[in-house]
């Protein structure tokens, strides 16, 4: 029993810190550390790089290797990551794979940074285009200004790795692109393999620089172990999609709202606040707009007027309007897209469409169950709204259809069937009760 309880606390631990071990590990031989970047630059990539780079250290790794593919991304967690790759005291090979994948923009720099750069065939990189923090293109002088900042950054790191400066900064001044053999002849990589065994046999005894000093690669016959995500950083991945972002601020709201309504009820607080949480820390992670997350407030504050106001559906449809708006704002701006291959933090336009046919879809629904003849059967009705049905008031306002009225003494906004007009004083019955809305008829 005591050995099946260790070896599964084994498992757990190889599942929590995303080892994965091929062979068992000679005293001897080289260890090689494989990581992953696949998809947009941003934080958690820069967070990912960061623990490995310190698992490697902490291992004794004789040599790490990043295989990349990205369209590029954020600079910010760009620059912390050209600035790991400067301060490792572990070698480390970026290679941009598999055939036909592509390192551009922010992965340029990644690639210039590291201590050995490699391209599989048919592998392409460059094409730098300066992003906002938003992740819009820089327009205008700011442009130029930016770019002159990142061809500084880039002919730096050029030169302390030895590399191209001049055909760097063209990434940058003139959005170059370059293919891996074009890459190689131009001294903007260092080697084009095929696979990573090959890259493995031909990076034995190069020699390079650390922050340690001077090192000779070790890493033909290596043993080869593959860094994945942790547990929490699978979650984070999932939680710094835009869709989910989107879709989380939008329940926190719509759970906030009916709590407003219906007063008391726990279920709806505690999925706005936990919603609400992990939607914020996904718009953290990502270059979101604050335009967007008011948007989305107001739509659901319209949608909270269309529940106290009903028969005019202005604020029915204003809420849908604004709501659609926020999930194009939130992340990206569809009106000014990049003439360059960036990648795109945009929520994917099917699931604004979803979110914003769902509010349609319960809007007119709302609407006919305020506005149609009948409704005294509605689902959400207390007890105190059904004891005030047949109870009789009198208009304090016009209703065309809608307005207030007072029922015994305390005041209401009332509505009536559509089309129908009841002046100012006369008496009215109430037929259905909808949250703070009554439904009334002339008495």
């Amino acid at each position: 029993m005591r050995r099946r309880i260790v070896a599964a606390a084994a498992l757990a631990l190889t599942c929590l810190t995303g080892w994965l071990i091929v062979t068992p590990v000679a005293a001897d031989t080289p260890i090689v550390l494989v990581m992953d970047v696949d998809g947009p630059i941003k934080q958690l990539t820069a967070d990912q790089i960061a623990r490995g780079l310190d698992t490697a250290h902490a291992d004794g790794v004789e040599l790490v290797i990043i295989r990349l593919n990205s369209p590029g991304g954020l600079f910010d967690p760009t620059r912390l990551i050209v600035q790991d790759l400067l301060d490792s005291e572990v070698p480390v090979a970026v290679y941009v794979s598999p055939a036909g994948a592509y390192s551009g923009s922010a992965g340029t720099f990644i690639v210039a940074a590291a201590h050995f750069a490699v391209m599989a065939p048919a592998a392409n990189v460059g094409a730098v285009s300066p992003l906002e923090a938003a992740g819009d293109k820089v327009p205008g002088s700011q442009a130029h200004k930016v770019s002159q900042d990142m061809r500084a950054y880039i002919r730096g790191i050029a030169e302390v790795r030895g590399r191209n400066a001049d055909a760097l900064e063209d990434t940058v001044w003139k959005a170059t692109a370059y293919s891996a053999h074009e890459a190689q002849r131009l001294g903007v990589i260092d080697l084009v393999a095929a696979d990573l065994p090959a890259m493995l046999d031909q990076l034995d005894g190069r020699q390079t620089t650390t922050a340690a000093g001077p090192i000779t690669a070790t890493s033909r016959n290596a043993i080869v172990r593959y860094l994945g995500p942790t547990i929490l950083e699978h979650l984070l991945g999932i939680l710094t999609m835009p869709e989910v972002v989107f879709v989380l601020f939008v329940t926190a709201c719509l759970a906030f709202l009916v709590e407003v309504l219906f007063p008391g009820l726990i279920i709806p607080s505690l999925l706005g606040v936990v919603t609400l949480a992990l939607a914020v820390l996904g718009f953290l992670n990502l270059p979101g707009s604050w335009l967007g997350v008011v948007f989305i407030v107001f739509a659901a504050a319209l949608f909270y007027g269309e529940t106290t106001v009903p028969g005019f559906g202005f604020f029915g449809a204003g809420g849908v309007l604004f709501l659609v708006l926020g999930g194009i704002f939130l992340f990206g701006d569809f009106f000014r897209p990049s003439e360059l291959p960036e990648p795109s933090f945009a929520v994917n336009p099917i699931v604004i469409a979803v979110i914003g046919g769902i509010a349609v879809g319960t809007w007119l629904l709302f609407v006919r169950l305020a506005h149609a003849g009948g409704g005294e059967t509605a689902g959400f009705q207390t007890a105190a709204d059904t004891a005030l049905v047949g109870r009789r008031g009198v208009t304090l306002s016009d209703l065309r259809p809608s307005g207030r009225v007072r029922i015994d003494d305390r005041d209401w906004v009332a509505t009536a069937d559509p089309g129908v007009s009841i002046n100012r004083g006369e008496q009215v019955r109430v037929r259905a009760v909808y949250g703070a809305v009554l439904k009334v008829e002339r008495s």
